[in-house]
């Protein structure tokens, strides 16, 4: 595995590859460095689907366009903060629809100043076809756990209107670990709100019983940051949709990026995932033949 994560060619067909990071923003630990290594984990891991938060864009600047170059399709979030530090997901592929929800009166919300969740629909190639790609960012305070219930509720919802039969992909920054409610609620272990939901976690799926925490002290740039005290968690995630029999697409790796510095440089306070989505043997529901 190299120190930029283990970056792989280009996925041959039938592979559906997403990546979400928290690249930090610009005003802190070294942009100009920091930028060069996310650059170069995008190109050598050449995901179809990217997640970024904490990018900046103002009036004379796009982070998104700095960071993945021309060619990309792109979903802002719904909130960006005064200061213009926000969240967008980009593809490859032609996005055709976009839906989001800021998540307007939800207790304290406000103190986060761009979360949100936004749902765009893409047009992947065969034989993914149309599918949702999800990038929820919730309030990350620590003590507000409820508010992070709420708005995985709300974001829930409005992929649930959405979704029909279609693959789903949820990615992002969820600021909480995997026994909080809000993302127990995500893998289907509670419901909340008379609500009930069920995704596939692909590093759980990849690599169970290892905690694989993507905000670490490990990292100097934590503890160098806002959070000294902090003690270690997962808090980014990639997870697949599941119907009635299991998630309908298959993780077939999912590995931690951006988790080693580079000529001492660290790349992000964050640890991003990328992972590899294929379609399962056979479909979910049904009898394999023979």
């Amino acid at each position: 595995m190299s120190a930029m994560g283990g970056g792989k060619a280009r996925p041959r067909s039938g592979i559906f590859r997403v990546m979400t990071v928290n690249v930090l923003d610009r005003r802190h630990a070294d942009w100009q460095r920091r930028r060069r290594l996310l650059e170069r984990g995008v190109q050598d891991w050449q995901p179809d689907v990217v997640a970024l938060q904490e990018v900046v864009r103002c009036e004379d600047y796009d982070g998104v366009r700095e960071l993945l170059g021309e060619g990309w399709h792109v979903a802002a979030h719904p909130r960006w903060s005064e200061d213009g530090v926000g969240a967008a997901v980009a593809s490859r592929w032609p996005i055709t629809a976009v839906r989001t929800d800021a998540f307007g009166g939800v207790g304290r919300e406000a103190m986060a100043a761009w979360c949100g969740v936004t749902v765009a629909e893409v047009q992947a190639p065969s034989p993914f076809g149309t599918m949702l790609v999800v990038h929820h960012k919730p309030s990350w305070e620590r003590g507000q756990e409820r508010e992070r219930e709420a708005q995985a509720i709300a974001a829930a919802r409005l992929v649930e209107a959405m979704a029909g039969s279609g693959h789903v992909v949820l990615l992002g920054d969820f600021d909480a670990p995997p026994d909080s409610a809000s993302v127990r609620f995500w893998t289907g272990r509670q419901s909340l709100g008379g609500l009930s939901v069920c995704y596939r976690d692909a590093w759980e799926a990849a690599h169970p019983g290892e905690p694989g925490h993507t905000f670490s002290p490990v990292n100097p740039l934590v503890r160098q940051g806002e959070m000294p005290e902090e003690e270690g968690r997962r808090v980014d995630y990639i997870m697949v949709r599941c119907d009635d029999y299991g998630p309908t697409l298959r993780v077939g790796l999912c590995e931690q990026v951006f988790s080693e510095p580079v000529d001492g440089v660290w790349a992000s306070d964050h640890y991003g995932l990328v992972a590899d989505l294929l379609l399962p043997a056979h479909r979910p529901g049904s009898w394999a033949l023979g």
